[in-house]
């Protein structure tokens, strides 16, 4: 769904070589949206307002062509089930879980989440286990050809696995995987293994405005 112009302006120009780039603003759908298009997101820090705006120096991101599946992610993929925006606020819950190590999303974040979702722009993929339990999943915002993970989480070995699996592959339905990509914020371990790479924050704002033209995923586009 169209969004109005934010009153709210992310300038990378401005930008301090930090990684917190930005404090305020608000959480309404068009402010989030003008932040990614921009290249920043937001995280709360110490679950304080006003809220912190971040565009990492090294971003962790993924291109749909070098997805690495081991032998013992394939096995998993047989015994789950992956979908799409059926269960979104589901997973955006069991991400927010406090009990998690590193939890860090606030509940304005969880209500903006939804908001995004409801306009179309957020999304889910849910991965369910043999008896249609949800076990895994992430959540993220797709702007054009940019998928902006925010968070993941498994109940089961793989799960969450599962579901990036999935999201590469709905990015590479068509003609226009090689010009997408997977934006996780910052590279852990665990994302290495899967292929997760690292640019610098200049190459990544310059590879944006190229992301936002491309059409959007088939799966995403009706919603």
């Amino acid at each position: 769904m169209p969004l109005p112009p934010s009153r709210w302006a992310f300038d990378p120009t401005a930008w301090p070589a930090d990684e917190a780039v930005a404090v305020g603003a608000d959480l309404e759908p068009a402010t989030l949206v003008s932040a990614y298009r921009a290249g920043a997101f937001p995280m709360p820090l110490d679950d304080v307002g006003p809220m912190v705006w971040w565009s990492p120096q090294r971003r962790g991101v993924l291109r749909p062509r070098g997805l690495y599946v081991s032998r013992s992610l394939r096995r998993s993929l047989r015994g789950y089930e992956t979908r799409v925006d059926t269960a979104f606020d589901d997973v955006l819950r069991c991400c927010a879980d406090p009990r998690r190590d590193g939890a860090w999303i606030s509940e304005d974040i969880r209500r903006a989440y939804g908001r995004l979702h409801a306009l179309g722009w957020a999304h889910s993929v849910e991965t369910y286990d043999a008896d249609g339990r949800l076990v895994g999943g992430l959540y993220g915002l797709a702007v054009g050809g940019l998928f902006a993970g925010e968070s993941m989480f498994h109940r089961a070995r793989d799960a969450s696995k599962v579901a990036l699996v999935a999201l590469v592959g709905l990015l590479s339905s068509d003609g226009h995987a090689q010009r997408r990509l997977v934006d996780v914020q910052w590279r852990t371990p665990h994302l290495a293994s899967l292929g997760v790479e690292e640019v610098d924050r200049a190459d990544y704002l310059r590879l944006l405005p190229t992301l936002l033209e491309v059409p959007l995923p088939a799966a995403f586009a009706g919603a």
